[in-house]
């Protein structure tokens, strides 16, 4: 990927489109009124039928717009056919249809094979750039039984040293996209999907203590009122796609980190205390550090805002047993079913279907019925005419992030909502 183009990605920020347009109008147009009544007992949601036949439309849409080709490899599993790659190996894994799990694995291969051939941008960036590309590689040959996957594995590794440098990136090198918590995310699911661990603990440790010290002397020079903060071009992002949300997120999810680095836990928990104290009385999260203190927080994103933020505090409460971090879960919750119904378009990042994910979640973190009725209502939503005529085009439609490929793992999570996970960030 071209920097210019890696910038594009990078530096977007939905406050300066707010700056640059009548506000009035953005508060009328960012999201549709929820519809729905809210969960009663008894009620019922989307039939099976319905998910599926929602399910295989798109997936149909999917094949015939988006072909497998190295013109369509730029950006990754965040925009390129990488990102499809992976939908179509999350569909193979799923019980309900394991009927099509070969055919399913042959259409990720299919789609994984231009980005074999061609980079598909930075090699260390997990979203945007090969490392992604090296890390569906992995754990789909391995699935696929060709014994070549071990030559993927070893190019995910390799990038390793690169991390341990402290000036990694000038840009951020800590988040999630480009960054050292986009690398972690990756060890982490593709361990699993193997069985089996691919770097040892103590390996790992090393990039979270360069997060951790990387927060540190970040948060000193900028005088922050928490002991851990990061940027990303110059911006102190609080949400998952940029910011230190997911960073935080990664650091609780290795194993033993915390017992490993008492001083690190410390900090961690300190500073996930100190995001509790920024939800709003709404249950949002302002966008970054700089939006702190005023009155109205628009983006109730995956990206940016509470979509994205919950997962931390999921997290933060399986790990330390803290109420407070449950009651920020719900409270997000409830946000997100009054603003979610974003016009944006039917994606995870900042669509329909990723604000869905918040109630598969607190279906899953609470075992309450009513999340389960409401993600199913957000995909109900998605085929209704009110959506299907105002919802905005997204520039990447068929991606996995801003298109239908993150719609189709969400639906086919709607099947097993037991098991269902956002991508690449499984809190349990």
């Amino acid at each position: 990927m071209s920097k210019n183009l890696l910038k594009l990605f990078s530096i977007i920020s939905f406050r300066k489109l707010l700056s640059s347009a009548n506000p009035f109008q953005y508060k009328m147009v960012r999201y549709f009124p929820n519809p729905y009544d809210d969960f009663k007992p008894g009620a019922s949601g989307l039939e099976k039928e319905a998910i599926m036949a929602q399910l295989n439309e798109h997936l149909v849409n999917i094949t015939k717009r988006l072909q497998p080709n190295r013109k369509n490899i730029d950006g990754g599993l965040y925009v390129g056919i990488t990102g499809v790659s992976f939908m179509f190996y999350y569909l193979s894994k799923n019980p309900v249809l394991s009927d099509n799990k070969a055919l399913f694995l042959e259409k990720a291969m299919d789609y994984l094979k231009p980005a074999l051939e061609t980079s598909a941008g930075d090699k260390t960036s997990f979203l945007l750039g090969d490392a992604g590309t090296y890390a569906i590689a992995t754990v789909l040959k391995k699935d696929l039984g060709d014994e070549h996957y071990v030559d993927f594995l070893k190019m995910y590794k390799s990038l390793y040293i690169q991390y341990l440098n402290p000036k990694f990136l000038k840009c951020g090198g800590d988040e999630f996209f480009v960054g050292r918590a986009g690398y972690l995310a990756g060890v982490l699911w593709i361990s699993r999907e193997l069985k089996t661990q691919i770097f040892s603990n103590e390996d790992l440790y090393k990039i979270c203590d360069l997060m951790v010290a990387s927060g540190r002397d970040y948060s000193m020079k900028h005088k922050s009122p928490c002991p851990l903060m990061y940027h990303y071009y110059n911006t102190q992002y609080l949400g998952a796609a940029h910011g230190i949300s997911f960073i935080l997120q990664m650091l609780l999810t290795v194993p033993g980190y915390l017992q490993y680095n008492k001083s690190a836990a410390n900090d961690i928990k300190t500073t996930i205390e100190f995001l509790v104290s920024l939800q709003t009385e709404e249950g949002n999260w302002p966008c970054c550090m700089e939006e702190v203190g005023l009155s109205d927080h628009k983006l109730v994103h995956w990206c940016h805002g509470a979509p994205g933020t919950i997962y931390l505090m999921a997290k933060a409460y399986l790990v330390f047993k803290d109420k407070k971090f449950l009651d920020a879960c719900i409270r997000a919750g409830e946000v997100v079913w009054q603003k979610g119904l974003l016009r944006k378009g039917p994606g995870i990042c900042h669509g329909v279907a990723g604000n869905g994910y918040v109630f598969l979640l607190l279906h899953r973190l609470t075992g309450d019925e009513k999340y389960l009725y409401r993600a199913q209502m957000f995909a109900d939503f998605l085929i209704t005419d009110e959506f299907q005529k105002d919802a905005r085009l997204p520039d990447n439609p068929e991606s996995l992030y801003e298109g239908t490929a993150g719609t189709v793992c969400y639906l086919a999570d709607l099947l097993v909502p037991d098991k269902a996970e956002f991508p690449f960030q499984d809190v349990f």
